[in-house]
Order: structure tokens, then sequence, then C-alpha cells
């Protein structure tokens, strides 16, 4: 992928690498359970950083609808919790873990496809190149520091949806 500091390129890639975990773990001949692993610490730290640094910033924005942002943040939620689901399945592959995957699918797909319509695209519209590149540095330095202190380990993400 080019090399970009603006959050909306940066928000965007980090939408199509989900699609390709989901692809991986959906796949009976690739590690499932690795996929998660890298899935689960990118999500989390995908969401820590846009509510950190993103969403904040976009809030000042009159053109920018303060209820698509609010809205993605309890889709975060929703997020996690069906990320939490799948994480606490025993066996990867199992019945269970097939329909907590496609939970999760379902929830992170859904937020992402409004996240894309709305939030980004009237960042696009209503955010100078300048302002987003300084929220893409923001958001990576975030995300990165995140991801340092394995924020996907369930332990973490059942901290994060018990508060």
């Amino acid at each position: 992928m080019a090399e970009t500091r603006d959050v909306v390129e940066l928000i965007l890639q980090d939408h199509r690498k989900m699609e390709e975990l989901f692809r991986l773990m959906r796949s009976v001949e690739a590690d499932r359970a690795a996929a998660l692993r890298e899935f689960s610490d990118l999500l989390i730290a995908h969401a820590l950083a846009e509510e950190a640094k993103v969403y904040p910033a976009l809030k000042r924005y009159k053109k920018i609808d303060d209820e698509g942002v609010e809205h993605g943040e309890e889709e975060h939620e929703e997020g996690n919790k069906a990320l939490l689901a799948l994480l606490e399945v025993d066996e990867v592959g199992s019945q269970e873990w097939d329909e907590r995957l496609e939970d999760l699918v379902q929830a992170v797909t859904h937020h992402a496809d409004e996240e894309e319509r709305t939030i980004l695209n009237g960042a696009r519209e209503n955010v100078a190149m300048e302002r987003r590149e300084e929220l893409g540095e923001a958001f990576v330095e975030e995300r990165e520091r995140q991801l340092k202190e394995s924020c996907g380990a369930v332990d973490n993400v059942r901290r994060i949806v018990s508060s």
C-alpha cells in the first residue's frame, strides 16, 4: 500500500486489512487462530486510536455529524463485544466459533461501511489535507502504542468490554 499520512486513507487501509483477516479466519486452509490474534490486536488498536485521536478532532467540524461520530463509538463497543465472544470460544473452527466469527464480521463490516460513508467522507470533504495528515500521524502513533501493549489479548478485551 502507498505510504500516506492522510487519516482517512489510513483508516481505510485498516478496514481493508480487517477484511483480509476475515477471509483468513473463514478459511480452513489458513492459520485461523493466528489470523484472529492479528485481527484482535488491529481492531482494538484501531478503535482506541480513532476514539482518542480522530473522533474528538472531527467533532469540532460543523459539517461532520456529531451523532455519526458518537454512533461510531457505540459500534466500536458492539464490535468489541462480538470479538470477545469469539476470543472466548475454546475450539477454533467449531460450529460455535464459526457462528461467533460471523457475528463479528457483521458488526465490524456494518461499522466500517457506515464510518466510510458518513464520517470519512465528511472528513474528506470538510477537513484540509494538512489537518488530516496531522490526525493521521496521531492516529498511527496511538495505534502503534496500543499494538505494542498487546491490546487485543483476551484479558484486555474483557476489560474494555466491561468498562
